[in-house]
């Protein structure tokens, strides 16, 4: 891999991370006129109090000394203190980010894998009842908002059929360790996971069927099959590893977007993670906790890109400079 190439994406994925930072911190202060009337909304304030509170959360200096302040404590993964409880952003993310990583990287590995899979389906028995049904079925299910199929699954296997709980990480009253502790959370997962990877499997699937279709035409295809070799072989030693590049990169990339969009499906489930935290902070509303989530999902997306244009340099040699 060429350490040109590797260093222009590095430093093109950095000076877009320093712009997020920079328009990370301007964005919450235009949205957010006074933090200290919003979040006490309601409540008969003495100025006392008001100056003690504004002077808490660092309000009291000019917006370019809180500038400075900002990007000095953010180059060392300070990110203030929460408004609601008082306590540390950093690690309020931390101890969120397990749930919401589990959650999604089984969710972006399930969809990956069946959407494949329906995807190769589909391209080889192209114009087949087989193709028609699982195109249509990934369209419908690429088309379908994710908190609304998660309030479907939600309402039916948790509250009509009680097969599942209606949210939560884990049974509160449960003594459970060990194996039935895992499976006990495996239950709570269960649905949120389902919806994600139902909500995601279209798109892998859409993709893999069009890229494999543009790979069967081919001509070392059509020289495989004269040679004697089996569909079978053609496809999965031919076909497939040459048309899955795009799902690869495309898997890298989604993985950080799901990170940061699966916010309407964690307060759907009330699963604990960055999604639900992001939620309860629009409730507040808590600016340093919005602003710390904004920055790690958008690190996480500029992360996860750059990663795919690696990944997609090193598998694919036709890519040069």
């Amino acid at each position: 891999m060429s350490a040109r190439f590797v260093g222009a994406k590095i430093a093109g994925s950095l000076v877009t991370l320093l712009f997020v930072v920079c328009f990370n911190f301007f964005l919450f202060r235009v949205v957010e006129g006074d933090p200290v009337a919003n979040l006490y909304r309601g409540r008969n304030l003495t100025h006392h109090q008001r100056e003690t509170l504004t002077k808490q959360f660092g309000l009291d200096k000019s917006t370019g000394a809180q500038f400075v302040s900002y990007l000095k404590q953010t180059a060392t993964l300070n990110l203030g203190r929460t408004y609601t409880g008082n306590r540390p952003v950093w690690d309020e993310i931390k101890r969120k980010a397990g749930p919401t990583i589990a959650l999604v990287g089984i969710s972006a590995i399930l969809s990956a894998v069946f959407g494949v899979l329906l995807g190769i389906a589909a391209a080889w028995r192209r114009r087949t009842k087989v193709d028609y049904a699982s195109t249509a079925f990934s369209v419908g299910t690429y088309s379908m908002p994710d908190f609304w199929l998660g309030m479907v699954l939600l309402t039916l296997f948790a509250v009509a059929l009680g097969w599942f709980p209606v949210g939560g990480l884990e049974d509160p009253t449960s003594t459970a360790t060990g194996l039935g502790h895992v499976a006990d959370q495996a239950k709570h997962m269960f649905l949120p996971c389902l919806t994600l990877t139902v909500g995601y499997l279209g798109e892998y699937a859409i993709i893999m069927r069009s890229s494999l279709l543009d790979t069967m035409r081919e001509d070392y295809l059509v020289l495989a099959r004269a040679k004697g070799l089996r569909d079978v072989l053609v496809r999965n030693r031919h076909a497939v590893p040459n048309a899955i590049l795009p799902v690869v990169a495309l898997l890298a990339i989604n993985f950080g977007f799901v990170l940061a969009g699966a916010i309407a499906v964690e307060a759907i489930f009330s699963w604990p993670g960055l999604g639900l935290a992001t939620y309860d902070a629009l409730n507040g509303p808590d600016l340093p906790m919005l602003q710390g989530l904004f920055l790690v999902f958008s690190a996480s997306v500029i992360f996860f890109n750059l990663v795919a244009d690696l990944l997609y340099f090193r598998l694919d040699p036709r890519i040069t400079e």
